[in-house]
Order: structure tokens, then sequence, then C-alpha cells
């Protein structure tokens, strides 16, 4: 896999208080996401971060993790790639980015901030369970369908 030519896929979503639907389809949408050679991204912790990584591992994947934190031991276990930010929310912005198009998969005020993000620089979002009634965010109901909307959009 020449990794420059990779499609590379945000997955965001909350940290924390997940139901276990949702780590079920976080972890899909990883699996998936690897299985199509991409890299994942995301913000390397808990929760949906980690389901999605799981995921991707368990299909052979890469996964990137922007850390909020200073140190990369706080990245969840199954992150290739720690990148060690000290900016909080801010990394954010590096995640989406970074991303060619991202996935939203439940998710909290910094889910909603990284929706923002996506929106104000143009980059294809999925939504799956997550913020409703958002203009331009594709949604959809099952994992596997948010695999194959996110690669029909780059």
């Amino acid at each position: 896999m020449n990794l420059k030519d990779s499609k590379i896929i945000g997955v965001i979503g909350q940290g924390r208080d997940c139901s276990p639907e949702l780590l079920k389809d976080a972890e899909a949408v990883g699996f998936q996401i690897a299985q199509r050679n991409s890299i994942l991204i995301c913000g390397g912790l808990g929760g949906v971060m980690e389901a999605a990584c799981r995921g991707a591992k368990k299909g052979g994947g890469i996964t990137i993790g922007v850390l909020p934190t200073n140190h990369k031991s706080d990245a969840n276990e199954y992150v290739d790639i720690p990148i060690v930010t000290g900016f909080g929310e801010a990394r954010n912005i590096i995640i989406v980015r970074t991303a060619d198009a991202l996935i939203a998969i439940g998710g909290k005020y910094g889910t909603l901030s990284e929706i923002a993000f996506s929106l104000m620089f143009g980059k294809p979002i999925v939504g799956l369970h997550t913020w409703q009634n958002l203009d331009h965010i594709i949604y959809v109901k099952i994992a596997a369908q948010a695999v194959d909307t996110v690669f029909k959009l780059i």
C-alpha cells in the first residue's frame, strides 16, 4: 500500500458514555474502512474512537490518533500512530483537515465542533446516530451504509 495515495477517513464521536450499539457500529465502520485499504484517523482516545480503531486493526488497517494531550501513552491501544498535540479540543481541526471525508458516530459537543469544521472546510461528512437536522450531512442508519456512502463522496 502506498500510504501517500491512501484515502484517510476520519471517524469522530464521543469518547465516553457510549451505548453498546454505538460501539458496535464504530467497530464495524473501522473494520470496513480498513477493508477498503484506507487509513482511519480519529482523536485517539476511548469510546467511539477506540472502537473504530479496534475494528480497523481487526481489518488489518492503519490507525492515526490525534491526541488532545501531551502524552502518546494516552492513546488507546489500537492507535498505530499517535500524534501528540497538547491542543485539547483544538486538535479537532487537525483531524478534519487531514481526513478526505468523515463519519460522525454519536457524539457530544466535541463531535459537533468537528462536524462544523467539516462543513466549513468542505469535507464530505456522513452521520450515523449523531447530531440531527444539520445541513450538508448525509444521514444513514447502519455502519455499512455509512462506509459505502463516504467512499462514494470521495
